[in-house]
């Protein structure tokens, strides 16, 4: 396999260990049973370095970062308008499918009864389902998009940049 210079993966300088975009332990590489010797007899370099325990001072203004967002104007903005949304939306679906569980239990004739050819009530209001479920997801990600996501997307890069973006 050729890498975008031309060079073969297993040539020296092929793969480097250090690579940002190298993922050393989804390869199996690092791992203690001598795979990283093996990479380094290949020219692949030193094993990947193992990820320094957060100090107690970090970790500790980390939750102080992240209690300050949660307290945030912002972040409260956010999480009102989700369960602004949420919150009816599961309600009048919840109430809809018992609905026609229960219609199908206690109404038996009347969900029976025919509407046109081979299809009844019940077969119209379980294919309702599937459409109020997929109508439902739709307006769930309209909603996300238009008022929540922008919001959110800022909260979380400001985040990053208080924390330093390292959230360990």
């Amino acid at each position: 396999m050729d890498k975008q210079d031309g060079r073969s993966a297993f040539e020296s300088g092929g793969v480097r260990l250090d690579d940002p975009w190298y993922d050393a332990l989804a390869s199996g590489w690092g791992e203690l049973d001598g795979t990283a010797e093996a990479a380094a007899e290949w020219g692949g370099g030193q094993p990947p370095r193992a990820v320094p325990a957060p100090e107690g001072e970090r970790s500790s203004s980390h939750d102080e970062i992240y209690l300050a967002v949660q307290r945030s104007a912002a972040f409260q903005e956010v999480r009102r308008r989700y369960r602004r949304f949420v919150l009816p939306g599961t309600a009048v679906f919840l109430a809809w499918y018992l609905a026609y569980v229960i219609a199908a239990t206690a109404a038996p004739g009347l969900m029976s009864h025919r509407v046109a050819g081979a299809l009844n009530v019940a077969m119209l209001a379980g294919l309702g389902q599937f459409a109020t479920t997929f109508l439902l997801t739709w307006a769930y990600a309209r909603h996300a998009r238009l008022r929540r996501d922008r919001a959110a997307l800022d909260i979380r890069w400001e985040t990053q940049e208080l924390t330093g973006g390292n959230v360990r």
